[in-house]
């Protein structure tokens, strides 16, 4: 399959030998290199390890140059392992694997009392520390922002979006409460840790509703029609949506 920038995807799902793999990639590769083609993707499915070793191995020469010195495991995952090898003379612009985890954390505030929802962890870097902490989670794959913040904090808190009664999970919460914002925001922890303390001042100004608003949501759709979501720094996400709809049905006009 070609895919978007001048390279080549392939998805082996179907048991191969050795003897049939090699061959097979040689000619593609000829082929590839003759049409131009850039950077190639090998998807190989779980037991197909057979055929890592010989891709990255396997010496392709067009003419009298070196064409492609093997292929390289991208990333892997349970079900599959990609191996990718650029062909082209053009520099290799295939990007890296991704190597970031993206966390969450749910700042939950009851307007009424001014109290944030914080807990004491069992494990990890504030075990035994004593400090009250913003629930903190890792976003799933394929997760929305939004979702994996609203999801750690119903999972381990047990809170729910209408109700204020903490049910913690007992596995990583030693501990939940509602604890008055400028408490938790002059522990020593937050005070005295740059980082922690420009969290907690951002905390401070969302509870008593200063300029500081963050990031709206506006959920929106990509040019494949996927769901997709917007975080822009404004609070008029009412405005930011009319405004998208309002582009989605006006009509071009010719001058």
């Amino acid at each position: 399959i070609e895919d978007n920038y001048g390279g080549v995807y392939v998805n082996l799902t179907e048991p191969m030998t050795i003897e049939d793999f090699v061959p097979k990639l040689r000619a593609s590769l000829v082929e590839w290199k003759i049409q131009e083609k850039k950077g190639i993707w090998i998807k190989l499915a779980d037991g197909l390890d057979n055929l890592i070793a010989p891709a990255k191995t396997f010496l392709f020469t067009f003419g009298d140059l070196l064409s492609a010195q093997g292929f390289v495991c991208h990333h892997a995952e349970k079900e599959y392992t990609m191996l990718t090898s650029w062909i082209s003379e053009l520099p290799n612009t295939l990007p890296a694997n991704a190597s970031h985890r993206i966390v969450v954390g749910g700042y939950v505030l009851n307007k009424k009392t001014k109290e944030v929802l914080v807990v004491h962890e069992i494990d990890g870097p504030f075990k035994d520390t004593g400090v009250w902490k913003l629930h903190t989670g890792v976003i799933e794959e394929g997760e929305n922002v939004w979702e994996g913040s609203l999801r750690e904090v119903e999972e381990v808190t047990g809170l729910e979006p209408i109700t204020f009664e903490i049910k913690k999970q007992d596995s990583e919460i030693l501990d939940a409460k509602w604890m008055p914002i400028e408490e938790y925001v002059n522990q020593p922890w937050n005070q005295n840790k740059e980082f922690f303390k420009f969290l907690a001042n951002i905390c401070l100004k969302r509870s008593q509703e200063m300029e500081y608003m963050g990031f709206s949501t506006v959920r929106t759709t990509t040019s494949t029609g996927r769901e997709s979501y917007i975080y822009c720094n404004t609070d008029q996400p009412n405005l930011l949506n009319a405004t998208r709809d309002l582009a989605s049905t006006s009509t071009p006009t010719s001058h």
